[in-house]
């Protein structure tokens, strides 16, 4: 900003410039944090997918705020004790319209480059549940498996899509998942678990249960009792 001078700074002197630019900088961060929460509601709003329509939806409003925001700094700080300020239609014409159509490309192209690096980032950190045929399997990240059942020759996988619970039926054994899989703690027999779900324990008729997301109820057998709960104290604590 100090050497391409936009929102009209060449009127200001080089002191003056070295005052009150660290102030916009600031305002930029102040505003660009400001909406991080609104970003991951737009996130949450459409499923865990961003799309055009959430990507200039929060550009548009972050710019709108952006701009009320630095006419308040311009005001109250920078021509503070100036008599004919400029108005806000010369300045969003002059300078905040052509400092956006500017600025803004080179925003879009950064957050689109950065998405795409973060996508790549989660789809390397998922495993791969297979089966024993050639096109079986289930893709997806860790923490999206809640639990998996022994069922036949087969296992059921239960796991969250977006906030919806999904169920997989894959050819395999569950020694097998267990093996590739050691975040998952075996709680009995049949049944595989991941302690990251857990919500609370259950029992009934002397039997230890636990509840994980989604009211998924798994039993734990008196083999795996002092294992489980050890490893849920440490994920819980």
């Amino acid at each position: 900003m100090y050497f391409t001078e936009p929102l009209d700074v060449s009127e200001l002197s080089n002191n003056e410039k070295l005052i009150y630019l660290p102030g916009y900088g600031l305002v930029a961060g102040f505003c660009y944090l400001l909406f991080l929460p609104f970003q991951s509601y737009l996130y949450r709003k459409f499923q865990n997918q961003w799309n055009i329509f959430s990507e200039l939806t929060f550009i548009i409003t972050f710019s709108i705020v952006s701009i009320a925001i630095a006419r308040c700094y311009y005001l109250f700080i920078v021509v503070a004790n100036e008599p004919n300020p400029n108005t806000l239609g010369y300045m969003l014409t002059t300078i905040f319209l052509p400092a956006i159509a500017t600025i803004l490309p080179i925003i879009l192209i950064g957050r689109f480059g950065f998405g795409k690096y973060y996508e790549k980032q989660l789809e390397d950190q998922k495993i791969e549940i297979k089966g024993e045929g050639n096109y079986e399997g289930l893709r997806l990240q860790l923490n999206e498996v809640i639990s998996i059942q022994s069922s036949d020759n087969y296992i059921e996988v239960f796991y969250l899509s977006g906030h919806d619970l999904k169920k997989t039926l894959i050819r395999n054994k569950l020694s097998v998942i267990a093996d590739q899989f050691p975040e998952l703690r075996r709680a009995h027999r049949s049944y595989l678990i991941n302690p990251f779900h857990f919500q609370q324990w259950k029992t009934e008729n002397g039997k230890l249960y636990v509840i994980l997301n989604h009211h998924i109820e798994v039993p734990i057998s008196k083999t795996y009792q002092k294992d489980i709960k050890a490893t849920i104290n440490s994920t819980t604590n």
